[in-house]
């Protein structure tokens, strides 16, 4: 690119990306959950969170661009970032082989085509070796909160990512929530009674993020859906997308073997 660009993501898993292709010394702005890598992102300037954004915070900084993504920020955010920062770079990864796509329009958005392809192979490699040997196809509840317990619609990133090893979110449950929201569009990580999945289904995964599930969750979940394997699992290998995708698939495919 002609002009350095002045990046603003507000994505952490892009974050991370940005930071694999060589783009960390272009990155002015960053949320409070753009983590990694630590030792780098630690000294970014941050502007809030994925949706509690600090405009003012933004506009200081002077970004050519600001990366965000449908599902993570707040498409009113965008639209008031639009209005003053020239690039709003938006994002929507809806399955793991997406990330290739994803890889390129941030290579090509940055002026890093190489290093992007050089993603893609890795990431192609990966996914060869994690559904080279997928076992048997399993019913498995994936909770991402809890007080309400939540868990994550079939056509989530998450849900597509855990059906590559044969795991498929189970059928027939009634959610508590309203199915369909309030612009007609299926809520994407509805509200469900823990009770209505006793003997329904194979496995409960007990996500660290957003909420941190921890060792006496278990406990607490086997109690509500008994005779079921329930165990903890890393949500940043099931849900963050970009570079971390790669570690995801190698981490998921030995997890499903345990």
């Amino acid at each position: 690119m002609s002009d350095a660009p002045r990046i603003v993501c507000l994505v952490p898993s892009i974050t991370e990306l940005l930071c694999d292709l060589g783009l960390s010394e272009r990155l002015v702005g960053r949320t409070g959950f753009c983590i990694h890598p630590w030792e780098v992102v630690r000294e970014i300037p941050k502007v809030g969170g994925t949706k509690d954004v600090l405009m003012g915070r933004v506009r200081e900084l002077e970004p050519t661009h600001v990366v965000v993504n449908v599902d993570e920020n707040l498409r009113e955010d965008a639209e008031a970032l639009a209005e003053f920062v020239p690039h709003v770079v938006v994002t929507h990864p809806l399955e793991p082989r997406d990330n290739l796509a994803l890889y390129r329009q941030m290579g090509e958005t940055f002026g890093r085509e190489a290093e992007a392809e050089a993603l893609c192979e890795r990431f192609e490699e990966a996914y060869e070796r994690a559904t080279a040997n997928v076992g048997r196809e399993q019913s498995v509840l994936y909770l991402i909160w809890r007080n309400p317990w939540m868990t994550v619609a079939p056509d989530t990133y998450i849900a597509q990512t855990l059906a590559l090893f044969g795991w498929e979110p189970p059928e027939g449950v009634v959610v508590l929530s309203n199915p369909v929201g309030d612009k007609g569009q299926p809520v994407r990580y509805p509200e469900v009674r823990l009770g209505d999945f006793a003997g329904k289904v194979d496995r409960v995964l007990l996500s660290s993020e957003p909420f941190h599930f921890k060792e006496h969750h278990v406990a607490e979940v086997e109690e509500l859906v008994p005779g079921t394997k329930v165990s903890l699992v890393d949500g940043e290998m099931t849900s963050w997308y970009g570079s971390r995708a790669i570690a995801g698939l190698d981490y998921l495919a030995e997890y499903t073997n345990e």
